[in-house]
């Protein structure tokens, strides 16, 4: 088991507070090391009280599962003994009323686009079985209800041509 923090620190300023125009923008740190701009999305609260260039909790939500997502693929893929060259997910969240009408992160798709050196990747059927491994061991997968949507792609590194 172990222990994973954040803090978060907002600081009102002088803006009004009870009539809610009080700027949403804070600070995430992480490790006391990397502080994160963050703020509320513009789709939750009024524009004019976010920081446009922040995280929101949204976004900070869907990159903790694709992060996740790739480190646990990356793993096995070494493990399996298939060199990865990169590997890059437009991963995308929707905001939308769950089953008892409250707003949620209903369902994540993540997009994984790896790319393989040529010598040493998997075919399709194990490339698909390396994320659907690197989901079910994903912690944060584990500890959500929304529905993850997996939708992988793969190229190979050409070898270079013999001369």
């Amino acid at each position: 088991m172990s222990t994973h923090r954040a803090e978060a620190y907002w600081e009102r300023g002088t803006a009004p507070f009870v009539d809610g125009r009080y700027s949403r923008r804070h600070q995430l740190r992480f490790a006391n090391t990397v502080t994160v701009v963050a703020s509320a999305s513009p789709f939750v609260v009024p524009a004019a009280f976010c920081e446009a260039d922040a995280v929101d909790p949204e976004a900070a939500f869907v990159g903790s599962l694709t992060s996740c997502h790739m480190l646990w693929f990356l793993s096995l893929a070494a493990g399996a003994g298939f060199v990865v060259d990169d590997y890059r997910d437009s991963a995308s969240g929707v905001l939308a009323p769950n089953e008892t009408g409250a707003l949620a992160i209903t369902t994540v798709i993540l997009s994984p686009h790896v790319r393989f050196t040529a010598t040493a990747a998997p075919d399709p059927a194990a490339y698909q079985q390396l994320h659907d491994e690197a989901h079910a061991q994903c912690f944060i997968a584990r500890s959500v209800r929304s529905h993850i949507q997996l939708e992988p792609t793969f190229e190979l590194t050409p070898l270079p041509s013999s001369a």
